[in-house]
Protein backbone atom coordinates (compact mmCIF):
# COMPACT_ATOMS: atom_id res chain seq x y z
CA UNK A 1 0.00 0.00 0.00
CA UNK A 2 2.86 2.33 0.85
CA UNK A 3 4.72 1.56 -2.41
CA UNK A 4 1.55 2.30 -4.36
CA UNK A 5 1.33 5.73 -2.71
CA UNK A 6 4.96 6.43 -3.55
CA UNK A 7 4.45 5.49 -7.19
CA UNK A 8 1.44 7.78 -7.37
CA UNK A 9 3.34 10.70 -5.88
CA UNK A 10 6.27 10.12 -8.26
CA UNK A 11 4.10 10.46 -11.35
CA UNK A 12 4.17 13.84 -13.09
CA UNK A 13 0.56 14.57 -12.20
CA UNK A 14 1.09 13.37 -8.66
CA UNK A 15 4.19 15.52 -8.18
CA UNK A 16 2.35 18.54 -9.53
CA UNK A 17 -0.68 18.00 -7.29
CA UNK A 18 1.48 17.36 -4.21
CA UNK A 19 3.48 20.57 -4.69
CA UNK A 20 2.66 23.81 -2.91
CA UNK A 21 1.06 26.88 -4.52
CA UNK A 22 4.37 28.52 -5.39
CA UNK A 23 5.64 25.40 -7.18
CA UNK A 24 2.34 25.00 -9.03
CA UNK A 25 2.51 28.60 -10.30
CA UNK A 26 6.16 28.14 -11.32
CA UNK A 27 5.53 24.88 -13.17
CA UNK A 28 2.44 26.24 -14.94
CA UNK A 29 4.38 29.37 -15.89
CA UNK A 30 7.21 27.30 -17.39
CA UNK A 31 4.76 25.08 -19.25
CA UNK A 32 2.93 28.12 -20.65
CA UNK A 33 6.28 29.60 -21.68
CA UNK A 34 7.17 26.36 -23.45
CA UNK A 35 3.85 26.32 -25.35
CA UNK A 36 4.28 29.98 -26.34
CA UNK A 37 7.83 29.29 -27.53
CA UNK A 38 6.59 26.47 -29.76
CA UNK A 39 3.90 28.78 -31.17
CA UNK A 40 6.57 31.38 -31.98
CA UNK A 41 8.83 28.72 -33.51
CA UNK A 42 6.13 27.34 -35.83
CA UNK A 43 5.06 30.85 -36.83
CA UNK A 44 8.64 31.96 -37.53
CA UNK A 45 9.49 28.85 -39.54
CA UNK A 46 6.38 29.29 -41.71
CA UNK A 47 6.90 33.05 -42.09
CA UNK A 48 10.58 32.79 -43.03
CA UNK A 49 9.82 30.03 -45.52
CA UNK A 50 7.15 32.21 -47.13
CA UNK A 51 9.52 35.19 -47.27
CA UNK A 52 12.30 33.04 -48.73
CA UNK A 53 10.06 31.78 -51.54
CA UNK A 54 8.79 35.30 -52.28
CA UNK A 55 12.36 36.62 -52.42
CA UNK A 56 13.33 33.87 -54.83
CA UNK A 57 10.35 34.66 -57.08
CA UNK A 58 11.21 38.37 -57.10
CA UNK A 59 14.87 37.69 -57.90
CA UNK A 60 13.86 35.55 -60.86
CA UNK A 61 11.74 38.41 -62.21
CA UNK A 62 14.44 40.98 -61.49
CA UNK A 63 17.15 39.05 -63.33
CA UNK A 64 14.89 37.95 -66.17
CA UNK A 65 16.07 40.88 -68.27
CA UNK A 66 12.81 42.83 -68.18
CA UNK A 67 12.46 46.57 -67.73
CA UNK A 68 13.03 47.97 -64.25
CA UNK A 69 10.21 50.42 -64.89
CA UNK A 70 7.74 47.61 -65.58
CA UNK A 71 8.91 45.70 -62.53
CA UNK A 72 8.51 48.84 -60.42
CA UNK A 73 4.95 49.38 -61.65
CA UNK A 74 4.12 45.75 -60.85
CA UNK A 75 5.35 45.99 -57.24
CA UNK A 76 4.96 49.70 -56.39
CA UNK A 77 1.58 49.38 -54.66
CA UNK A 78 2.12 46.16 -52.74
CA UNK A 79 5.69 44.84 -52.39
CA UNK A 80 5.38 41.31 -51.03
CA UNK A 81 8.89 40.52 -49.77
CA UNK A 82 11.99 42.31 -48.44
CA UNK A 83 13.73 42.46 -51.81
CA UNK A 84 10.74 44.05 -53.52
CA UNK A 85 10.45 46.54 -50.63
CA UNK A 86 14.11 47.49 -51.10
CA UNK A 87 13.64 47.72 -54.86
CA UNK A 88 10.55 49.93 -54.66
CA UNK A 89 12.16 52.21 -52.06
CA UNK A 90 15.29 52.59 -54.20
CA UNK A 91 13.41 53.34 -57.41
CA UNK A 92 11.16 55.86 -55.64
CA UNK A 93 14.20 57.67 -54.24
CA UNK A 94 15.96 57.46 -57.61
CA UNK A 95 12.97 59.05 -59.35
CA UNK A 96 12.70 61.75 -56.69
CA UNK A 97 16.42 62.49 -56.78
CA UNK A 98 16.59 62.65 -60.56
CA UNK A 99 13.68 65.09 -60.53
CA UNK A 100 15.38 67.28 -57.92
CA UNK A 101 18.65 67.32 -59.85
CA UNK A 102 16.89 69.04 -62.72
CA UNK A 103 15.75 71.82 -60.39
CA UNK A 104 18.74 72.34 -58.11
CA UNK A 105 22.02 70.85 -57.02
CA UNK A 106 21.43 68.15 -54.38
CA UNK A 107 23.37 68.41 -51.12
CA UNK A 108 24.00 64.65 -51.07
CA UNK A 109 24.90 62.57 -54.08
CA UNK A 110 22.01 60.63 -55.55
CA UNK A 111 23.79 57.29 -55.15
CA UNK A 112 24.37 57.98 -51.45
CA UNK A 113 20.73 58.87 -50.92
CA UNK A 114 19.61 55.68 -52.64
CA UNK A 115 22.03 53.61 -50.55
CA UNK A 116 20.69 55.20 -47.36
CA UNK A 117 17.09 54.52 -48.34
CA UNK A 118 17.88 50.88 -49.11
CA UNK A 119 19.76 50.44 -45.83
CA UNK A 120 16.79 51.84 -43.91
CA UNK A 121 14.50 49.42 -45.76
CA UNK A 122 16.82 46.50 -44.92
CA UNK A 123 16.93 47.45 -41.24
CA UNK A 124 13.14 47.65 -41.08
CA UNK A 125 12.71 44.27 -42.74
CA UNK A 126 15.26 42.62 -40.44
CA UNK A 127 13.57 44.16 -37.38
CA UNK A 128 10.25 42.79 -38.58
CA UNK A 129 11.70 39.28 -39.02
CA UNK A 130 13.30 39.42 -35.57
CA UNK A 131 9.98 40.14 -33.84
CA UNK A 132 9.49 37.91 -30.76
CA UNK A 133 13.00 36.44 -31.10
CA UNK A 134 13.92 38.12 -27.81
CA UNK A 135 11.31 35.95 -26.06
CA UNK A 136 13.05 32.80 -27.32
CA UNK A 137 16.45 34.08 -26.19
CA UNK A 138 15.08 35.07 -22.78
CA UNK A 139 13.37 31.71 -22.32
CA UNK A 140 16.56 29.86 -23.22
CA UNK A 141 18.54 31.72 -20.56
CA UNK A 142 15.95 32.24 -17.80
CA UNK A 143 13.88 29.01 -17.85
CA UNK A 144 16.71 26.75 -16.52
CA UNK A 145 17.36 29.25 -13.71
CA UNK A 146 13.68 29.29 -12.77
CA UNK A 147 13.67 25.48 -12.83
CA UNK A 148 16.76 25.43 -10.61
CA UNK A 149 15.14 27.93 -8.25
CA UNK A 150 12.10 25.66 -8.02
CA UNK A 151 14.40 22.71 -7.28
CA UNK A 152 16.11 24.59 -4.45
CA UNK A 153 12.71 25.61 -3.08
CA UNK A 154 11.45 22.02 -3.25
CA UNK A 155 14.55 20.57 -1.56
CA UNK A 156 14.22 23.13 1.24
CA UNK A 157 10.61 21.99 1.72
CA UNK A 158 11.74 18.35 1.73
CA UNK A 159 14.35 18.98 4.43
CA UNK A 160 11.79 20.90 6.46
CA UNK A 161 9.42 17.94 6.20
CA UNK A 162 12.21 15.54 7.21
CA UNK A 163 12.98 17.71 10.21
CA UNK A 164 9.31 17.86 11.19
CA UNK A 165 8.66 14.11 10.87
CA UNK A 166 12.09 13.01 12.15
CA UNK A 167 12.08 10.35 9.42
CA UNK A 168 14.85 9.65 6.88
CA UNK A 169 13.05 6.73 5.26
CA UNK A 170 13.71 6.78 1.50
CA UNK A 171 10.01 6.23 0.85
CA UNK A 172 9.26 9.48 2.67
CA UNK A 173 12.18 11.49 1.21
CA UNK A 174 12.01 10.40 -2.44
CA UNK A 175 8.71 12.11 -3.42
CA UNK A 176 9.86 15.50 -2.13
CA UNK A 177 13.24 15.27 -3.90
CA UNK A 178 11.62 14.07 -7.12
CA UNK A 179 9.13 16.92 -6.93
CA UNK A 180 12.01 19.38 -6.51
CA UNK A 181 13.90 17.99 -9.50
CA UNK A 182 10.71 18.01 -11.58
CA UNK A 183 10.84 21.82 -11.89
CA UNK A 184 14.37 21.65 -13.32
CA UNK A 185 13.14 19.16 -15.91
CA UNK A 186 10.24 21.47 -16.84
CA UNK A 187 12.64 24.41 -17.11
CA UNK A 188 14.89 22.43 -19.46
CA UNK A 189 11.87 21.34 -21.52
CA UNK A 190 11.10 25.01 -22.08
CA UNK A 191 14.70 26.16 -22.58
CA UNK A 192 16.24 23.56 -24.89
CA UNK A 193 13.86 23.98 -27.87
CA UNK A 194 13.98 27.77 -27.40
CA UNK A 195 17.79 27.85 -27.60
CA UNK A 196 17.95 25.50 -30.60
CA UNK A 197 15.21 27.42 -32.45
CA UNK A 198 16.74 30.80 -31.60
CA UNK A 199 20.14 29.79 -33.00
CA UNK A 200 18.60 28.29 -36.16
CA UNK A 201 16.21 31.17 -36.81
CA UNK A 202 18.88 33.79 -36.10
CA UNK A 203 21.17 32.09 -38.60
CA UNK A 204 18.38 32.05 -41.21
CA UNK A 205 17.60 35.74 -40.63
CA UNK A 206 21.29 36.65 -40.88
CA UNK A 207 21.56 34.81 -44.20
CA UNK A 208 18.48 36.59 -45.52
CA UNK A 209 19.86 39.94 -44.32
CA UNK A 210 23.10 39.20 -46.18
CA UNK A 211 21.05 38.36 -49.25
CA UNK A 212 19.30 41.73 -48.96
CA UNK A 213 22.64 43.53 -48.59
CA UNK A 214 23.98 41.81 -51.71
CA UNK A 215 20.86 42.68 -53.68
CA UNK A 216 21.02 46.32 -52.58
CA UNK A 217 24.65 46.53 -53.73
CA UNK A 218 23.75 45.03 -57.11
CA UNK A 219 20.76 47.36 -57.50
CA UNK A 220 22.88 50.36 -56.51
CA UNK A 221 25.42 49.46 -59.19
CA UNK A 222 22.67 49.13 -61.83
CA UNK A 223 21.12 52.49 -60.92
CA UNK A 224 24.56 54.15 -60.89
CA UNK A 225 25.17 52.92 -64.44
CA UNK A 226 21.78 54.22 -65.51
CA UNK A 227 22.50 57.61 -63.92
CA UNK A 228 25.82 57.72 -65.75
CA UNK A 229 24.08 56.98 -69.04
CA UNK A 230 21.49 59.71 -68.30
CA UNK A 231 24.22 62.29 -67.65
CA UNK A 232 26.00 61.34 -70.87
Amino acid sequence: MQSEAVRSSLSMYGMFMDSDLFMKVLILGLLFTSVWCWAIIFDKVATLKKIRLAMKAFEEKFWSGGSLEELFLAYAKSPKDPLSVIFVSAIQEWRRSMSERKKAHAAIKVSERIDKVMQIAIDKQVDKMETRMTFLASTGSVAPLLGLFGTVWGIMDSFNAIGATQSTNIAAVAPGVAEALFTTAVGLIAAIPAVIAYNKLTNDIDRMAQRMETFSDELSAILSRQMGQTED
